[in-house]
């Protein structure tokens, strides 16, 4: 049966890659492919679902580089001591919360964070997950979830020797088997990365197992890289070596490994990475809510280096994302013009790192899939292709996102899911387990 799609009157951004912006266009979608795009009223094509944007913003859905799913049941949770040090961060907060995460908990905190990606725009996630006594299986609950919201999305296993090395080869096993698992779907939906931890919570022993593991499945790694002080020092202590070197002596790098922070690498590091092609993503209230630091923007693009951007679960919304990136790079810098070019690439660099592991996203073109949102928003001055940044970074960040949709399908439109699950019902239960663990704090 024929799957055809017909968004009307749009204000329409192409994407990042082109950067246009045409106003009062057509979109034809058929079988989740974009087959045609045209002038409002210069043909006439018959579709079984038409959407008037009615000259709103529509533009392709938004890229999360660095995300965790698992994080959704830390929302509100105050039984958490007062950390002075991101370590303490760690201790108090992020690893006494996914030790006590069940395969269900695992399953509904995904679920939670996919809605409010759908409602937020968000149509690709490359989450990172970890839940050290519910391991084995981990990655195939969270795969359910993302099928049955109908996002793009790209998983691994948190690989770490904090909780023993039955945890460390649990890990290791996860990663393996779920990635050769999706291979063999060999599917656009969802996909595989080796997931690490971070450098000092890592063993030459073990990383050099996990290398050869994901190495063996060419399926890039996705760790933390000097997120703290602290992670560079311990390696410095440990090995005689700063992080990225100690990961490119194992061959971690490579232009499918996520390296998500940063915020400590010195120009030596940048080199190695640049050298490697391995994209880095930022993760700007993240690092400001830890205090560790903030990214250098500027130096990464100066540098050569691809430089993406990731939520690492502070929101779902990476429109609120991207301003703070910019307010951090101003912030940074002393100096309020700085960075403005540098921070809207973030969006086409997202591009360019989601094409690295998924197919003909990110761009509204004729060919590719049909991942497209639609915004509450009538711009109030001129806008054009030349201006469109700033409109989003200081306009449309505002708006709601009314439509979201994925490989054709329409996941939420005029505000209301249409993935045939309660949200009400979802949430209700997450909120009930996520009470059990809490109480256990």
């Amino acid at each position: 049966m024929q799957k055809t799609l017909i968004i009307k009157n749009a204000v329409l951004f192409t994407g990042p890659e082109s950067g246009k912006v045409l106003k009062n266009y057509d979109i034809f979608v058929r079988n989740g492919i974009i087959e045609d795009i045209f002038k409002s009223g210069s043909k006439k094509i018959n579709a079984k679902k038409t959407i008037d944007a009615n000259g709103r913003i529509v533009m392709p859905g938004f890229i999360n580089s660095h995300m965790h799913f698992y994080s959704s049941f830390s929302t509100g949770l105050n039984r958490v001591k007062p950390s002075e040090k991101f370590i303490e961060v760690l201790e108090n907060l992020w690893w006494r919360l996914d030790k006590k995460l069940s395969l269900k908990a695992t399953y509904y905190s995904a679920l939670v964070a996919l809605i409010n990606a759908i409602k937020n725009g968000t149509t690709t996630i490359i989450d990172h997950h970890a839940s050290p006594f519910a391991i084995r299986g981990s990655l195939f609950e969270i795969e359910k979830a993302v099928r049955s919201c109908g996002l793009r999305a790209s998983l691994c296993y948190e690989v770490s020797d904090r909780d023993g090395k039955k945890k460390t080869i649990e890990g290791l096993r996860e990663n393996y088997e779920f990635i050769r698992h999706n291979r063999k779907n060999n599917d656009n939906f969802v996909k595989g990365l080796f997931g690490l931890h971070a450098s000092f919570t890592l063993s030459d022993e073990t990383l050099a197992i996990a290398s050869d593991l994901g190495n063996s499945l060419d399926s890039g790694f996705h760790i933390h890289c000097a997120e703290d002080i602290s992670d560079e020092e311990d390696c410095i202590r440990k090995y005689n070596m700063r992080i990225v070197e100690r990961l490119n002596k194992f061959s971690i790098l490579g232009p499918k490994t996520i390296l998500a922070h940063c915020v400590c690498v010195n120009e030596r590091e940048m080199d190695i990475i640049r050298i490697n092609d391995a994209p880095v993503v930022l993760n700007p209230q993240s690092n400001a809510n830890n205090a560790v630091g903030i990214s250098d923007i500027l130096k990464f693009a100066k540098n050569g280096i691809l430089y993406g951007l990731g939520t690492d679960a502070m929101t779902n919304n990476m429109m609120e994302e991207l301003r703070a990136a910019l307010w951090m790079c101003h912030l940074k810098n002393k100096n309020p013009s700085a960075g403005f070019a540098e921070v809207s690439k973030l969006l086409l660099n997202n591009q360019k790192i989601a094409l690295r592991h998924f197919d003909k996203i990110a761009e509204i073109k004729k060919g590719n899939y049909a991942d497209i949102v639609i915004l509450d928003y009538y711009p109030h001055t001129p806008l054009s292709s030349d201006n469109f940044y700033g409109h989003l970074i200081f306009g449309i960040s505002q708006s709601d996102v009314t439509t979201t949709i994925v490989n054709g399908d329409v996941l939420m439109e005029n505000r209301e899911l249409k993935i045939g699950i309660d949200e009400k019902e979802v949430f209700e239960k997450a909120s009930n387990i996520a009470g059990k663990i809490w109480s256990s704090f």
